[in-house]
């Protein structure tokens, strides 16, 4: 197995001659084709029980740690074996989760190699009786918890890859809070290993759970008729507006909807939200695909914080704030795909930053309220076009003992695909 190559970079460290990536399992047996590998390599780096459980078969290898931070570490240990035939040990399949996605980044693809075992997601899904099609794997090893919340549905089967004996307990309290108490959380321990273990429980009474081992997997099912309804677990965009803390500055549903319908969403893709309030367009679009990214530029640090409250409560983590008023924000953020502006358009150089800032196929959407914002809008209609709209939502309150309609205010839309 082995990856595409990518263009040479002629800044790239000196590497090894070769990496070779290999599958240990939990028994300590190893992929097929491990131990010739081993048998011929320079150089031996695992972690300390994947080298002891291989010492008889690298004999004449010279044997290194994995470094801690690894990815900080790793180009300084890759450069001090140059030339060099090198054997990395990884748990199970090292490109699930694992290390072989790490040095896909510092080494060439022609010299690097991945001999993959059995991954503890196999495992996980045997013991569990769940086929690839009906549940998913969430991996929160060194990310945060709150990721899986974006998965989570009634009737929803969770693989959760995590670390740390306290891992069960945390993933339960986010459960509980969003309804899932009463969902069953499976603690797979030491997959493939003499010592495995298995321990089902409803995910209220993991919360208090102590002295877990910590290489496991956890698998949750929810039951049909728990948790948040559809609406609030929909990937479609337009969730409700309760679903988002707020001070009154946030792109309500229909507009969000709107919104996202023309920014539209594709995986990996990258958004700014600028102006971002509550930050209800860029978390949506974060929802949309678990690869797409968002930065968040709001000048408010009070909505900035809540930004980053309502991004973990909805399950997308890894969305990024960026504190501070456009268009000066916007220096040096990543170039985006698409862009949300719903405030603050008419400072002078925010459209103009954000026009140049687009990737060739990019997609803008504006949103104004005041006659100075419809009037810029109408402008860069008049020499750029795309789609200019006006959106008025009512809805229905009481009036007196009757229902009328009330109306919210008018917001233009203008829109732009390149």
């Amino acid at each position: 197995m082995s990856y595409e190559p990518r263009p040479d970079d002629e800044s790239s460290p000196v590497t090894p001659a070769s990496v070779t990536v290999v599958g240990v399992h939990a028994d300590g047996s190893l992929a097929p084709g491990g131990a010739s590998v081993l048998a011929s390599c320079d150089v031996v780096i695992g972690a300390a029980r994947h080298l002891e459980l291989v010492s008889s078969l690298a004999a004449g290898a010279a044997r290194r740690a994995l470094p801690s931070p690894l990815r900080a570490g790793l180009p300084g240990l890759l450069s001090e074996t140059a030339g060099q035939h090198v054997v990395v040990l990884a748990s199970g399949d090292p490109t699930v989760s694992g290390i072989a996605t790490t040095l896909r980044d510092l080494v060439p693809a022609s010299s690097l190699r991945v001999l993959p075992g059995v991954s503890s997601v196999a495992l996980a899904r045997a013991r569990m009786g769940w086929s690839a099609e009906e549940s998913v794997v969430v991996t929160l090893v060194g990310r945060h918890e709150s990721r899986l919340l974006r998965e989570v549905a009634p009737g929803r089967r969770m693989l959760l890859l995590t670390s740390g004996a306290e891992s069960p307990s945390v993933v339960a309290d986010l459960l509980v809070a969003v309804g899932h108490g009463d969902a069953t959380m499976t603690l797979l321990s030491d997959l493939g290993a003499a010592s495995e273990g298995r321990d089902e429980r409803a995910v209220r009474d993991w919360l208090e759970a102590s002295g877990c081992p910590p290489l496991h997997v956890l698998a949750v099912e929810c039951g049909d008729g728990a948790g948040p309804a559809p609406a609030r677990s929909a990937w479609v965009a337009g969730l409700p507006d309760e679903a988002f803390e707020n001070d009154g500055q946030l792109t309500k549903r229909d507009l969000r909807a709107s919104a996202l319908a023309r920014l539209a969403p594709r995986p990996g893709e990258h958004l700014w939200d600028v102006g971002a309030g509550a930050g209800s367009v860029g978390i949506e679009w974060m929802r949309a695909h678990p690869t797409c990214r968002t930065t968040a530029v709001e000048a408010d640090p009070e909505r900035a914080a809540r930004v980053r409250r309502n991004a973990a409560a909805l399950g997308v983590p890894d969305l990024v704030v960026v504190e501070g008023r456009a268009p000066d924000a916007l220096a040096g953020l990543d170039a985006p795909d698409a862009i949300f502006i719903g405030g603050g358009a008419t400072r002078p150089g925010v459209l103009d930053t954000c026009l140049s800032a687009l990737r060739p196929g990019g997609r803008l959407v504006v949103h104004g309220v005041t006659l100075e914002t419809e009037a810029l809008l109408a402008a860069a209609y008049a020499e750029h076009g795309g789609e200019l709209t006006r959106l008025a939502v009512e809805t229905t309150a009481p009036v007196g003992t009757f229902t009328g309609w009330t109306p919210a205010r008018t917001v233009t839309q203008w829109s732009l695909g390149l």
